[in-house]
C-alpha cells in the first residue's frame, strides 16, 4: 500500500512543476492549453484544491495550488498528467511518455513570499522570452490576478485579498509587485520530487 506524500497537507499552498520528458514540448495548439485548464478545474474540483495560479509553457507547467483534503494534489497530478498524455498521444499519434515522472512540489510559506510565487509564475512567459510583457500571455493566471479577466478556473488566497478592499484595489497592489526588481523565488522553502501518480 502506498504512503501518502508527507509533503502534502491540508490547507497548506504547494508550488507545482511538471515538465516534459527530457524537456520535449507538451502543448502543440490552443486547443491543448484550452483542453488542459478545463480538466485543471475539473479534477481541481473533483479533489478539492484551489488553484492561485499557473502558468503553461510549451514543455512545463507551474501550478499554485491549495489543497483541501490529504492526497488532493498527488491525485490532480495523477489524474491530469494522465488524461493529457491520452489526448495528445490521440489526437498527435505520439507515443511513449508525455510526462517526467516526477512532478516538483514546494512548500509556499504564506504572506509575501506566497505573492512573489504568483508573481514568478506568471513572469514564466518573460523570461522565456516568449513575450515583452505577462499579460500578453494567453496561458496564465496574470490577466485574471492583475488585470481583473475573468477566469473561473482561480480561486484567490487570502493573502491576494488582503492587498486590497476591493477587486481594483488588489489588482493594482498586485501589478506593483511587478515594478519591483528581482523575478525570482526566495528560496526559502522545502522542495522534492514526487512521482507523477503522486506516491
Amino acid at each position: 500500500m502506498p504512503h501518502p506524500v508527507r509533503l502534502e497537507t491540508p490547507g497548506h499552498t504547494l508550488h507545482v512543476i511538471l515538465r516534459g520528458r527530457q524537456r520535449s514540448a507538451c502543448f502543440f495548439g490552443t486547443e491543448d492549453c484550452v483542453e488542459y485548464l478545463a480538466w485543471l478545474g475539473g479534477y481541481a474540483a473533483r479533489y478539492a484544491c484551489s488553484v492561485h495560479a499557473y502558468v503553461l509553457m510549451g514543455n512545463h507547467v507551474h501550478l499554485l495550488l491549495t489543497p483541501s483534503c490529504a492526497g488532493g494534489v498527488a491525485n490532480l497530478m495523477r489524474s491530469l498528467r494522465e488524461r493529457h498524455a491520452a489526448y495528445i498521444g490521440a489526437n498527435y499519434h505520439r507515443d511513449g511518455a508525455l510526462w517526467d515522472d516526477c512532478y516538483q512540489a514546494s512548500t509556499v510559506h504564506v504572506g509575501r513570499y506566497l505573492l512573489y510565487c504568483m508573481r514568478y509564475i506568471e513572469l514564466n512567459p518573460v523570461r522565456a522570452r516568449v513575450v515583452a510583457q505577462p499579460g500578453q500571455y494567453r496561458w496564465s493566471s496574470f490577466r485574471a490576478n492583475a488585470q481583473g479577466q475573468d477566469d473561473a478556473l482561480l480561486t484567490p488566497h487570502a493573502h491576494y485579498c488582503a492587498l486590497g478592499r476591493d477587486a481594483a484595489a488588489r489588482q493594482s497592489a498586485y501589478r506593483a509587485l511587478f515594478q519591483e526588481n528581482g523575478s525570482t523565488v526566495p528560496s526559502s522553502r522545502a522542495k522534492v520530487r514526487i512521482p507523477a501518480g503522486g506516491y
